[in-house]
């Protein structure tokens, strides 16, 4: 199978590249600047989007391209619906022209976080822009596109830095193996979501060409604070340098939701590969770092 991955630079787009072609398809990755060897996408760009289409035909897209800084979301918000709403429509249109199966990644920032545990026909109800951005995203994938699949994670985090930003793992680990006092919140619920895990989900609806809207987050409910402290308790670290704070303590310019975890069950009946519990996705990093700093 031809596969296009957006966002070839990103934690998750940088995995799935590496199980797809482990699965042994012909996999193409996109980059924000041209380079040799290398599929250039720019999302600003809507003749740069169908160049890269036209001339890849895939058999399928999956984007996880995006801009995910819910800050910089705030502050930008023409940009952030124009990259991360537009933009996936302008995908969503030429995948239907090659006849592409679609795969949108999106988010559980598209809920508001009153009640948690959101299943997949809850109604949408964002609270920041990049929330309402992702969303316009999905609307774009629906409005342009039959055939296609919208997946939703939370809290995604693996054991490499991508982009030139840490996940919430990796910062959490570092921080704590250089002894310093770390702030997370305690009243903010997710549901983390392991790289690698995610990326074996989305290799199988790609493989199955499934279609329709699945939450593809880890199965675990859990706030950010007792998640930190899972982290350090599996890595050994010192859990007592993380301080419990409330969001209204934090600096953020974005709102956040306070619950925003996602319920799987319908990805644990439909798929084969499941989502993890957070003890096992934690397990799983520990052997991935291992074995990134043995490479």
């Amino acid at each position: 199978m031809r596969i296009l991955v957006t966002g070839g630079s990103g934690l998750l787009g940088s995995t799935l590249v590496l199980e797809m072609k482990k699965r042994g398809h012909d996999v193409i990755a996109t980059f924000r600047s041209p380079a040799d060897g290398r599929a250039y996408m720019d999302l600003s760009d809507i003749n740069s989007i169908e160049r890269c289409i036209i001339n890849s035909k895939p058999d399928c897209i999956v984007h996880t391209a995006a801009i995910t800084n819910v800050d910089y979301c705030e502050l930008h918000p023409e940009e952030a619906m124009r990259i991360n709403g537009y933009a996936t429509g302008a995908i969503a249109k030429y995948a239907s022209r090659v006849g592409a199966h679609l795969v949108y990644i999106s988010t559980d920032y598209v809920f508001s976080g009153a009640k948690g545990l959101y299943r997949e026909d809850d109604g949408t109800d964002p609270v920041n822009v990049y929330g309402k951005s992702k969303l316009l995203g999905e609307e774009e994938v629906r409005r342009n596109i039959h055939d296609f699949a919208i997946a939703r994670a939370s809290v995604i985090f693996g054991p490499r830095p991508a982009s030139g930003k840490e996940n919430f793992a990796l910062w959490t680990i570092n921080q704590l193996r250089q002894s310093r006092n770390v702030k997370v919140v305690f009243d903010q619920f997710v549901s983390p979501t392991l790289s690698s895990n995610l990326a074996e989900m989305l290799c199988e609806i790609c493989e199955r060409n499934l279609t329709g809207l699945f939450h593809l987050s880890g199965a675990t409910r859990i706030d950010r604070y007792s998640f930190a402290v899972r982290i350090a308790e599996t890595f050994g670290l010192d859990k007592n340098l993380i301080q419990p704070v409330s969001s209204s303590e934090m600096s953020w310019v974005a709102k956040r939701p306070r619950d925003s975890s996602l319920d799987v069950s319908k990805a644990s009946d439909v798929l084969k590969l499941k989502p993890l519990s957070l003890g096992e996705a934690l397990k799983r990093l520990y052997s991935e770092l291992r074995t990134d700093s043995n490479a």
